[in-house]
């Protein structure tokens, strides 16, 4: 990893607006990067350097792996190329992710103490690198005690081999089982929780993590903003050559399916609805209208971004310039179009607050 007369690249975050990664003093760009079905595995070589160093030269400095991705070699293609491009460690936020492992036995995943620690030190190897910034908890694992798993990433964070961990894919419950027994035994408890979050998955995000976000001030780093591909378009008249559906076709078989059903007939005809108001009144593309979307949300920390070409970064970075025209009307006519957002929960009759006041 560069540093003092070893780097290339000077950091210039550009026009890229920063957010606190949940209650943490840690900024982190609003778009990000990740390597899920990507960077190691669909894309291997000298297309992961350009794709990383597009992002960087337009202001992202997070990029986010997984020991799971293209079974680790998601993060050797990463680490490769921030050495190569020579990018300064600490211009750089680099996430992680535990649970699946890279092999079979029986202690080599899961959230198990043994795991938590060897699993860690084993991303850094392939990482190159000797400390991430965030360390997540791929999955919640139900055989491991709560206590156990909080107590390893501690470790791992008084260690210096990450200062921060949070949860992917967790339950509200099991978020509030974690930050409990952190509190109790005072120590540090989950910031940041990965989640997917789009126009057609909210009800996690907006509705089960909410008392979340005003209790720790819990932050999202997003994924899947665009539903795999849905919401820009490209699948409403059929799966084209070479996109994330046809590619990956067998996990992502159970969606294709769905799209000739009525559900997915229906999230079509949104899709067809919003790229009319995308074009007409904003000015954009469906693709940045969703990222957009998203990213207004004052919980999500980061939108995490996938790309197989460096043009998608920069294609998709324009979205950056559309949230500032969500305003409330044109946020009023998309839930319009969705017409599924999540139900506030039930006063029973009590009447309202004052919306000035402190709700």
């Amino acid at each position: 990893m560069a540093s003092g007369s070893d780097v290339k690249v000077e950091f210039d975050p550009k026009n890229m607006p920063f957010r606190r990664l949940g209650p943490s003093g840690l900024r982190v760009p609003v778009f990000s990067l990740g390597g899920w079905l990507t960077l190691g595995g669909t894309v291997i070589g000298d297309p992961v350097k350009d794709i990383i160093k597009v992002a960087f030269d337009n202001g992202i400095n997070m990029f986010d792996t997984a020991e799971a991705y293209a079974k680790g070699r998601s993060e050797v293609e990463m680490g490769r190329v921030i050495k190569e491009l020579g990018l300064r460690r600490t211009d750089l936020v680099i996430t992680t992710k535990l649970f699946w492992g890279l092999r079979t036995g029986p202690n080599d995943g899961g959230l198990s103490r043994k795991h938590i620690i060897e699993g860690t030190k084993e991303c850094l190897e392939r990482l190159g690198l000797d400390y991430v910034d965030v360390i997540f908890a791929h999955r919640p694992d139900v055989s491991v005690p709560m206590e156990e798993v909080v107590r390893a990433f501690n470790w791992v964070i008084e260690k210096g081999l990450a200062f921060y961990w949070a949860t992917s894919e967790w339950s509200a419950y099991e978020i509030e089982e974690a930050q409990h027994i952190a509190t109790k035994l005072g120590l540090h408890g989950p910031i940041a929780e990965q989640c997917q979050h789009n126009m057609f998955h909210r009800d996690r995000p907006e509705k089960e993590y909410r008392p979340l976000y005003k209790k720790y001030q819990l932050g999202t780093t997003v994924f899947s903003a665009l539903a795999s591909g849905l919401l820009t378009g490209k699948y409403n008249a059929g799966i084209p050559e070479g996109t994330r559906f046809s590619t990956h076709s067998n996990f992502f078989k159970g969606t294709v399916d769905s799209l000739q059903k009525e559900e997915g007939l229906t999230k079509i005809r949104k899709v067809s609805e919003l790229s009319v108001l995308a074009e007409q009144e904003l000015g954009c593309s469906v693709t940045h209208l969703a990222l957009a979307w998203v990213a207004k949300n004052p919980n999500t920390s980061t939108v995490i971004l996938g790309a197989s070409k460096p043009e998608q970064v920069v294609d998709n970075l324009k979205a950056l310039d559309v949230i500032p025209k969500l305003t409330p009307e044109i946020m009023d006519r998309i839930e319009a179009i969705l017409a599924n957002q999540p139900a506030d929960p039930p006063t029973f009759g009590r009447p309202a607050l004052d919306p000035n006041g402190r709700l």
